[in-house]
C-alpha cells in the first residue's frame, strides 16, 4: 500500500511514528505470520518497544491513555499492514484497561513494565473458589489471541463461595477477570481456523492456581480508580471499537489492492484494462461509499461517546446503542468490501499467495467476535424502541 487512511505521525509522542517505522515490515511478514498461526515473538517485541500495547494503559503507570479515536486510528493503521497484527495489538491494549480498576501495587506489578504484553478473554469460562484473601482458579479459554507473547494474562471466572455460585444484586451470576503470570497457563494448540490466523488466538487453561483478589476487577460491578475521561468510556464499546477498527482497517486495504489491480490488470480477450470496464468502476465506486459511510458513522459515534465521557459520570443508553451499532455496521460493512474486492479480482484471488484471499477470511472472522456479531443489533433495536435492556454489558 502507499499511504495509510489516518495520519498517526505524532501521536501518542513517538509512538506514532514508531509504529508507522514498523508497517513495511508488518506487512512484508504477513505471509510468515499467518503461516506461523501466531505473531512472531520479534515482531510483537518491536511492536512493544513502539508502545503499541501502551495505548489505553493508565497514564500514571507510564501509558498513552489516548482518546478512543486514537486508538481507533493507530488500530485501523495497523491493520492495514496485516490484520492479524491489529488484532493482537487491539487485545494486548484493551486488557490494559483493568489496570484502571486495580489498587496501585497489582497495577504496577502486572501493567507497569513499559514493554509487557498482556492479554486475556472476558469471557466468563473460569471457576473461581473464594478463599479469603484470594481465588482458587480454574478454566480453559478460548480466544486467547497473542498469548504466547504475553507475560500476563487475564481470564474471566464465576465467582463461588463454598461452592456456592456467588449473584449480582440484579440476580446474574457473579463473574470477575483474575490476572496471572502467563507461565502459569498451558497454551493449547486449538488455533486452526480460517481466518486472522496470524493471531495465535487459541485457548489457554490454568488448573487451581492461587490468584490474590487484589489482582481481579469486575468491569461490571466495579467503579474504575482512575479519574480519568477513557475509562469512564463504555468499556464493551471500547472493545467493539477496537474490533471494527480491525475490520475497517483490513478493508480499507483491500480496496486500495483492487484498485491498483484494476489499474494494471487487463481483461482476458478484451484487451482493456479492469478500471475501463463499467461494472469494476460501479461496484468500486458502490463499496468505496459504503466504507468509507461506515468510517464516518463510528467517528461520529465515538466522538458522541467521548464529548459525555468527558462532560459526565455517565454515559446515556442511547449514546452507548449508538457506538455499539456503529461498530457491528462498520464490521459487517467492511466485510462486504473485502468480498466485493475478492470477487473482482477473478481466480487469482483464490491463491494463497494472493492478499485479498487473506483478507477477505479475516474480514468474515472479525464478524464472529461477540463484541460486533449481528446479536448486537437487536441490542441496539431495544434502546432505538425505548425497550428494556441490560445495561452491563452495553
Amino acid at each position: 500500500m502507499t499511504g495509510w487512511r489516518y495520519d498517526i505521525s505524532g501521536q501518542g509522542g513517538e509512538t506514532g511514528n514508531a509504529i508507522l517505522a514498523l508497517l513495511p515490515e508488518i506487512a512484508d511478514r504477513a505471509a510468515e505470520t499467518e503461516q506461523a498461526r501466531r505473531l512472531p515473538a520479534d515482531l510483537a517485541a518491536k511492536l512493544a518497544q513502539a508502545g503499541a500495547f501502551n495505548l489505553s494503559k493508565p497514564a500514571i503507570l507510564g501509558g498513552l491513555q489516548l482518546p478512543p479515536t486514537e486508538f481507533m486510528q493507530m488500530v485501523v493503521t495497523m491493520a492495514e499492514a496485516d490484520a492479524s497484527v491489529g488484532w493482537c495489538a487491539m487485545i494486548a491494549v484493551t486488557s490494559t484497561l483493568a489496570a484502571a480498576y486495580m489498587d496501585k501495587n497489582p497495577a504496577e506489578e502486572i501493567f507497569g513494565p513499559a514493554s509487557i504484553i498482556t492479554g486475556g478473554v472476558f469471557a466468563p469460562m473460569g471457576k473461581a473458589e473464594d478463599r479469603g484473601d484470594h481465588y482458587l482458579l480454574s478454566g480453559q479459554w478460548q480466544w486467547g489471541s497473542g498469548s504466547a507473547n504475553c507475560s500476563w494474562l487475564g481470564g474471566g471466572a464465576m465467582i463461588f463461595e463454598e461452592g456456592v455460585l456467588q449473584k449480582f444484586d440484579n440476580g446474574a451470576p457473579y463473574h470477575r477477570m483474575l490476572f496471572f503470570p502467563a507461565e502459569q497457563a498451558q497454551l493449547i494448540d486449538s488455533w486452526h481456523v480460517s481466518g486472522m490466523k496470524g493471531t495465535g488466538s487459541g485457548d489457554f487453561s490454568v488448573e487451581n492456581i492461587k490468584v490474590p483478589k487484589a489482582r481481579s476487577v469486575s468491569f461490571v460491578a466495579d467503579r474504575p480508580r482512575d479519574p480519568g475521561a477513557l475509562y469512564k468510556f463504555p468499556l464493551f464499546g471500547l472493545l467493539a471499537l477496537g474490533v471494527s477498527s480491525v475490520a475497517l482497517g483490513n478493508a480499507r486495504a483491500a480496496l486500495e489492492e483492487i484498485k491498483q489491480i484494476a489499474r494494471t490488470k487487463k481483461t482476458p480477450g478484451g484487451g482493456r484494462h479492469m478500471a475501463q470496464r463499467a461494472t469494476v468502476q460501479v461496484e468500486i465506486a458502490r463499496a468505496t461509499a459504503q466504507l468509507e459511510g461506515a468510517f464516518s458513522f463510528l467517528e461520529d459515534a465515538v466522538d458522541r461517546a467521548w464529548q459525555q465521557a468527558q462532560s459526565s459520570d455517565a454515559i446515556t443508553p442511547a449514546v452507548r446503542a449508538q457506538l455499539r451499532l456503529a461498530c457491528t455496521h462498520a464490521t459487517e460493512t467492511a466485510a462486504d468490501a473485502c468480498k466485493t474486492a475478492y470477487s473482482l479480482a477473478g481466480g487469482a484471488a483464490v491463491y494463497t499467495s494472493s492478499n485479498l484471499q487473506r483478507r477477505f477470511r479475516d474480514a468474515h472472522v472479525a464478524t464472529q467476535h461477540i463484541a460486533t456479531a449481528p446479536a448486537v443489533f437487536e441490542l441496539a433495536g431495544r434502546v432505538l424502541l425505548d425497550q428494556p435492556v441490560d445495561m452491563a454489558m452495553l
